[in-house]
Formats: C-alpha cells, structure tokens, sequence
C-alpha cells in the first residue's frame, strides 16, 4: 500500500534561478582583473548579433573567438614583446603549429634551424610532409647558408635564439636581413628571450618596433615558461605587427577551433607583473652554476650565451648586451661533460641530484636537469660543440649556494676524476 508524501517545502522556480534579474554593480577594481568564462554570449538583438565583429576585437560573439579576459592577456602580451596583435593557443608547439599552417600551403617549403625546437622539426616531418610542404634545415651560425637556402618556394624561416638544449645564438638581425632581402616571411620562437632579453619587433632598438625598424614578421611564444612561472599552465602565443597577416592567422586560428581556458589565462595574467624579477633571478642563478660548472674538469664545454668563448657570445653580446653588464641571458644553460665519461655514468649524475627534478620545460621554481643525446637530434655533429655528452639545466629559484652544492655532492658521486 503506498504511504502518502510528507508535505515538502516550497523550492524557487528552476527557471527563476537560471533568469534571476540581478546584476552586479560596475566599477568594482582590484589587483587581478575579473575572469569571464564563455561558450554562449548573449546578444540584446537578432541585428545586434549581425553586426558584431570579433576580428578586430570590438566585441564578443563566442567564447572561442575571445572573451574580456583573452583579449586583456593578449594586450598585455602583445606590449611585452612590442607587437600589435595576438591571438591565443593551448601549447608553445600549437604556437608553432598555427604559424605553420596559416600561412603556408601545398608546394610551398620551411627553412628551420639545425638546433631547432625538436618537436617543430618533427611537425615539419610529419604533418607539413603530409600536406605537401616541404623542409630543409640551415646552418643557425650561418647567415650564407640560409641565404643560400632560399628559393622562390620558400615561404617561411624560424629563427630560434638561441638553439635548444646546445644554446648556440644566431646573428638574429643578419639573419632577418637575409629573408627581408629574399622577400620571405620570418617567424621567431621568443620563448627563451620572452620579450625581455631583446625586441624581437625592434631588432636594432632604434625604434619602436613601427615601419622601417628590423623586426621578425612573426613571434611564437611558449608561455607555458616564464610567463606563466610556474610549471602548471601550458599556452602559446602569436604576435605581429601587420595587420593583414594577423587577419590571415587569426581565420586559421577560428578555422582549427583552437581556445584556451578563462582560469588558465587568469593564471598567466596574475604572473606577468612578476615576469621581470623572475626572469632575472634565474638569469643570475644560472650564470652562478655556468661559472662553477667552468672551474670543474668534467666540464669539456659550456653552452651559455652570456659567457665568452660560448656558441654565438658576440652576437648575444651585440644583441642583448649593447650597454656591457646589463644584458639578459634567461636561466637555460647546457654542459658537455667530457667525452671520458660514459652515458650510464652521466645518467648516474643527474639521478643523483637531489634539488634539481630530472624533467622537460623550464621557466618554473623547481630547477631541472635532462641529458640529451645531440646526436641524434642533429643532421651532423656541429663543429663547434665538443666530443661528449650534453646535460641542459634550467634554474629554478631555489638559493644558487644550495644548487651548486647538490651539483658538487653528485659530482663527487657518479663523475670522478680517474
């Protein structure tokens, strides 16, 4: 027999609460701007909904296409490495992947540094090949042999400087002088300089990066590193100073669906402020280790661009260091122990430290350490690097003093003079 229901308290409307009528009061300010997170944006009308344009960021019309809290990231990005416009990804490689597909097509061919980020090198082997576009690499300390490379279906050059993990720097300026010359677009990974260490929009800091100055046509930035700081967000970016060629990555941007997170964005918004101090805290801590590593005989060679006799130090130097001893060099730093000892033997090493964590990327509190086999991550082995076997570190900002003393005890350990 089925028992009657207790009387139940009244509960508001469903629909009530989901149209409730409040709204909050304007003028609110604080320290951290407001984080809006959005699929659907409400229109007032039908003509409303037609006549707004995201493109130009003048309003909103899907969370996809851009939200308060986007175009205040990119804004403020954009005023970091001096561009004008920018849009927004999921990763420093869909940064990559963007430029790529946005402004090539079949038949069309990519020039790359040989000490190219790996995973833009395989892109190019992979999906480019596959969509018909071809690939060479050039030598990054020879601004002839890019030149050289350049033919008439060349439609894009990446610069890094410097390399990954063998920290070469480029004569960037000469560089960007060759494609200018040869009429072909130029696209940076400014994930080491950051907008700090040098302009990539003003190459010569003659200017402000307007008409008539050297500037890279376009600047991909992996902000999952020092903007973001702290090893808990990965996003990219892509910055330019043209307009129509912005127009033509930001289709290819709506086109491919690509979008990053409201709180992701708020994370690297409320980390910027302190881009500077970080970047330079780690800069100081890793020229502290670089020196160190020097006095040691297991050191066959250092890579960092800051110290003399280092793969392209003149062109840092004319570069990042135009008035001596105020230059910036990032917290990224290679070593090649000395060919004598074994991989096992390195692998040993870095097992053996105890503050630094044996992982990929860079640009966060915890100091890390990775060896990498530049063998096979070459076309040849670079004349200028050593016999030997490279370990990259990127400072963290843990105390310099302590860093270098878990150097020296695995060191001690696992690297011993015979």
């Amino acid at each position: 027999m089925q028992k009657d229901l207790p009387n139940l308290p009244s509960v508001p409307s469903v629909t009530g609460l989901i149209h409730h009528p409040y709204m909050a009061p304007g003028g609110f300010e604080a320290p951290q701007p407001g984080v809006f997170k959005a699929s659907t944006v409400y229109f007032p009308t039908v003509a409303d909904m037609r006549q707004r344009e995201w493109k130009d960021k003048s309003a909103y019309t899907y969370g996809l296409h851009g939200t308060p809290t986007t175009y205040l990231l990119e804004e403020r990005l954009c005023a970091l490495e001096g561009g004008l416009q920018c849009v927004l990804v999921p990763s420093g490689l869909a940064a990559l992947a963007l430029v790529a597909l946005a402004v090539m097509k079949t038949g069309d061919e990519v020039l790359i540094p040989d000490n190219a980020y790996g995973p833009n090198k395989a892109l190019a082997a992979g999906e480019l090949r596959h969509f018909g576009i071809t690939h060479r690499f050039y030598d990054p300390m020879d601004p002839d042999d890019l030149a050289r490379q350049i033919t008439p279906s060349s439609r894009l050059v990446w610069l890094e400087a410097p390399g990954s993990v063998s920290m070469e720097f480029p004569d960037l300026p000469e560089m960007v002088r060759r494609c200018r010359e040869r009429g072909v677009l130029c696209a940076l990974d400014n994930t080491w300089g950051a907008g700090l260490a040098f302009k990539p929009f003003d190459l010569l800091a003659d200017g402000d990066g307007g008409e008539g100055s050297l500037a890279v046509d376009i600047s991909a930035h992996a902000l999952t590193k020092y903007p973001s700081g702290g090893g808990d967000v990965l996003m990219g970016s892509v910055i330019t100073r043209d307009a129509a060629l912005h127009l033509q990555i930001k289709l290819c941007h709506m086109r491919l669906g690509l979008g990053v997170a409201a709180n992701d964005a708020e994370t690297v918004l409320r980390s910027l402020p302190s881009i500077a101090l970080r970047y330079a805290a780690h800069d100081q801590t890793a020229r502290a280790l670089a020196a160190w590593w020097q006095t040691q005989p297991q050191c066959a060679q250092l890579m960092h661009p800051a110290f003399e006799g280092a793969p392209g130090h003149a062109q840092w130097q004319a570069l990042c260091d135009r008035e001596p001893g105020t230059g910036l060099a990032a917290g990224l730093f290679s070593v090649m122990i000395d060919a004598r000892y074994s991989q096992a033997q390195v692998d040993a090493f870095c097992d053996g430290l105890k503050l630094f964590k044996i992982g990929y990327s860079w640009g966060g509190p915890v100091s890390l350490v990775v060896p990498y086999d530049i063998a096979s991550m070459r076309q040849s082995w670079p004349s200028h690097l050593k016999p030997g076997i490279l370990v990259r570190f990127s400072t963290g900002l843990e105390s310099a003093q302590d860093l270098i003393l878990d150097l020296h005890q695995a060191v001690q350990a696992h690297l011993p003079m015979a």
